[in-house]
């Protein structure tokens, strides 16, 4: 079972998901480019001796290192329709509303369009993104 730190920050905190997320980051060549030698020495530190995390502080400090490989491990299309994907399938929404579209609402959390709408922006060339 995986350990929160709360409801507003849902990164696992247990010695075997840390694990897990570290051999992630080394098999992705991330562990060494990303990360300072006091953050991986604090993540080796905290596997070795703690097999729960309880303390606020450390967990603070673990889950923000767990952030910043989580961030770097995302795919490029997980970005982009975070980054770009939303606001175009929004954009487009309202303009199709504009012009009397009644379903056009539904088409800014359709999540099909909007991995479709970064796919299209991703194989668009540069020259030609607004």
């Amino acid at each position: 079972m995986m350990e929160k730190l709360s409801i507003q920050t849902n990164f696992p905190l247990g010695k075997d998901e840390l694990a897990k997320i570290k051999a992630k980051a080394m098999r992705r060549g991330i562990w060494f480019k990303m990360l300072t030698r006091a953050e991986r020495a604090q993540m080796d530190l905290t596997m070795k001796i703690v097999k729960r995390i309880r303390s606020f502080i450390l967990a603070k400090v673990v889950s923000s290192i767990v952030k910043k490989l989580l961030d770097a491990m995302e795919s490029k299309v997980a970005h982009l329709t975070r980054e770009v994907g939303h606001a175009l399938a929004q954009k487009l929404s309202r303009i199709a509303k504009k012009w009397g579209n009644r379903s056009a609402d539904q088409w800014a959390v359709d999540s099909d369009f909007i991995q479709y709408l970064t796919i299209s922006y991703m194989n668009t060339p540069a020259l030609f993104r607004t």
